[in-house]
């Protein structure tokens, strides 16, 4: 970015995405289902965790690269799903791919993206992975499926914590809808954010380009009802075993929180899962998923890839993680943020500011590699299994130097 002195912290790219987006934007990214307890406690969990510094080590030659699903990434770090980027930024989608792929990452496209998954595709020569859900019309996420196989997305990730949307109370107050209806009261919010109103008078207003190329949306107000009428709470194991049959490319289920499942996975030959609570957004006073992160280890440890979202912002949080055994970590509001303060450029800098912050955590710990990091670098509260109870993970090669190296 041009300003060297601009957000040093994805809280700071925070404040700045608070500045730059009318309330009613910003609160459909930054809140949560409910009373919003599972959002507070994903970040008050990875608080409790403390990290052991562990000199003297040599660390004079460090790398956070890894290899996942046969391919190299320079941090374990993937850029998750997220519904309407383009409400952030003007291809807001295509940003955070292009923004990934500068950064030697995955970018996961949301099913319910702001671009069309040709356009997303297109954008830059980094990894792609598409995220699908299972639609009551099962024709319609099998067409998906294929076109994600045509375009050339390495992976599917499924997300299956949605059988139902969660309340979301804050879009409700807001009257958050699609296409966005502008009451006085919203007026007065557009109109004190100028920048956004006239990139967005520019781009047009953002729609859910892959979902309305499939259905007819112009008879729901709000994104819950959106999703209420396309989304299947009949969703079972047979219909994960029905796209594991027709997905030959590594397949990830998204959104568990039951250790037993994770196990159920490893049966139906998935490569990886996600333990997510849905970043706080689906089921208000879940657990945090790094606290039933090492249930996960535990059951299912070297099996599959574990990845894990929800509440991650910064590299201090990706290292706690990583030590308990997580193979890599997705983000979804870090980036958000940030495009929404500045687009690609600006996400490219949160994802450098991550990738820092990382190297400080592994110096520190004496970890000059990711298979460095283990439970016995953290002290951990009563409510987590001890560090010995949980499985050290498999060393992994080293892999070419980051692109954020000086």
């Amino acid at each position: 970015m041009s300003n060297p002195h601009g957000p040093a912290s994805i809280a700071d790219f925070r404040n700045a995405a608070r500045r730059a987006l009318p309330k009613m934007v910003f609160d459909f990214f930054d809140g949560g289902a409910g009373s919003e307890l599972t959002l507070c406690e994903n970040r008050a969990a990875l608080d409790r965790i403390r990290l052991v510094g562990s000199a003297p080590v040599d660390v004079g030659h460090r790398s956070a690269a890894i290899s996942l699903f046969g391919e190299p990434l320079s941090m374990p770090v993937i850029i998750g799903p997220t519904g309407l980027a383009g409400a952030a930024w003007p291809a807001g989608d295509q940003a955070l791919a292009r923004a990934a792929a500068r950064a030697g990452i995955p970018f996961v496209m949301s099913s319910a993206a702001s671009a069309t998954m040709e356009a997303v595709a297109a954008a830059g020569e980094g990894r792609k992975w598409f995220q699908l859900y299972l639609f009551r019309d099962r024709e319609v996420s099998l067409r998906l499926l294929k076109q994600a196989e045509a375009l050339g997305f390495e992976a599917i990730e499924i997300t299956v914590d949605n059988a139902i949307p969660g309340r979301r109370l804050r879009d409700a107050r807001n009257g958050f809808s699609l296409p966005f209806r502008w009451t006085p009261r919203k007026l007065l919010s557009l109109a004190a954010h100028p920048g956004w109103a006239l990139r967005m008078a520019k781009a047009g207003a953002p729609r859910l380009e892959v979902m309305e190329a499939e259905f007819d949306l112009k008879s729901a107000g709000t994104i819950a009802e959106v999703m209420e009428q396309q989304l299947d709470p009949t969703v079972s194991w047979d219909d994960i075993a029905f796209i594991r049959d027709r997905w030959k490319g590594p397949l990830i289920l998204k959104g568990l929180l039951n250790p037993r499942q994770g196990s159920r996975a490893t049966e139906l030959g998935l490569d990886g899962i996600v333990v997510s609570n849905h970043g706080g957004r689906q089921l208000d006073g879940a657990v945090a998923s790094i606290d039933i992160l090492p249930e996960f280890v535990s059951a299912v440890g070297g099996k599959l890839a574990i990845l894990i979202d929800s509440g991650f912002r910064s590299g201090t949080d990706v290292a706690k993680a990583l030590a308990l055994g997580a193979t890599a970590v997705q983000i979804g509001r870090a980036t958000l943020y940030a495009l929404a303060s500045g687009g690609e450029d600006a996400a490219f800098r949160a994802l450098a500011i991550i990738a820092a912050e990382l190297d400080v955590a592994q110096a520190m710990m004496g970890a000059p590699t990711i298979a460095d990091l283990r439970p016995s670098t953290l002290r951990l509260p009563p409510m987590l299994l001890r560090p010995e109870q949980v499985s050290a993970r498999e060393p992994m090669s080293p892999r070419p130097q980051s692109p954020f190296a000086a």
